[in-house]
């Protein structure tokens, strides 16, 4: 992936990593477009990063998806990059009386939501690049966050799959792996412990430049490569008693 020139549309790129990657790929030379359903937090990235362009949208529903792509295609034709980055992250156990519609709410973001907006923008004439945005969870689960991990190891499986695909069409597709950082995702206060995201988006376009499709920080790049004497151990260590 080229790291300067392009249009590049974030989902969930008003906070966290997606605004990490918005503000560096602004200060690399792109336009960038970050989008997600709150207009607040939206204002707020705008005035962090003044030339972000932000768009109000909802992912959970295939409407705001559709609403989504027609407006990048009316508004924003040369939109060439598309990253997956937006998903919600929920601490629960499969006994608790609302896990099914937690649940729900986690697949179709972290999974449907990018999806069905892969589809959609491999009919943009303009799109050379997708970014999917998975977790060093993807490989070795959390039990307290079983869904969540469980939709990032899909969503690993499915860029794999991609990535074979649409090489005819001469689309690159990249998979950025993180570790646990310092965002709210799951909750305020609940990953304040973890590492900033600034040197994760450090070690992002240091890869890219190299040429890199799979994206690893720290923790991951020892996860993404692990067989079962490496996933035993570090299974038992995030999950105590399991």
């Amino acid at each position: 992936m080229k790291i300067n020139g392009n249009k590049i549309l974030i989902t969930g790129g008003a906070s966290g990593i997606g605004l990490g990657l918005a503000e560096r790929f602004v200060r690399e030379g792109n336009r960038v477009i970050a989008c997600g359903r709150r207009t607040s937090v939206l204002d707020e990235a705008r005035q962090r990063v003044p030339s972000l362009i932000t768009h109000a949208c909802d992912l959970a529903t295939a409407s705001g998806r559709e609403g989504l792509y027609n407006w990048i295609a009316k508004e924003h034709p040369d939109t060439n990059v598309l990253i997956n980055n937006a998903g919600i992250q929920q601490w629960m156990t499969v006994t608790d009386a609302d896990f099914m519609d937690r649940a729900r709410q986690e697949i179709t973001v972290n999974v449907e939501a990018p999806l069905h907006l892969t589809r959609l923008f491999l009919e943009h004439r303009a799109l050379d690049t997708i970014v999917n945005v998975t977790s060093g969870l993807a490989f070795v689960p959390l039990t307290k966050v079983p869904v969540y991990a469980a939709t990032k190891a899909f969503l690993h499986s499915f860029t794999l799959s991609l990535r074979e695909l649409v090489r005819p069409r001469n689309v690159e597709v990249i998979e950025l792996i993180p570790p646990a950082l310092n965002t709210d995702l799951g909750g305020k206060g609940v990953h304040d412990h973890a590492p900033p995201v600034e040197g994760f988006i450090d070690a992002v376009f240091a890869q890219l430049a190299a040429g890199k499709t799979s994206v690893t920080y720290g923790f991951t790049e020892a996860l993404s490569k692990a067989g079962e004497d490496v996933f035993e151990p570090i299974f038992r260590r995030l999950n105590p008693g399991a």
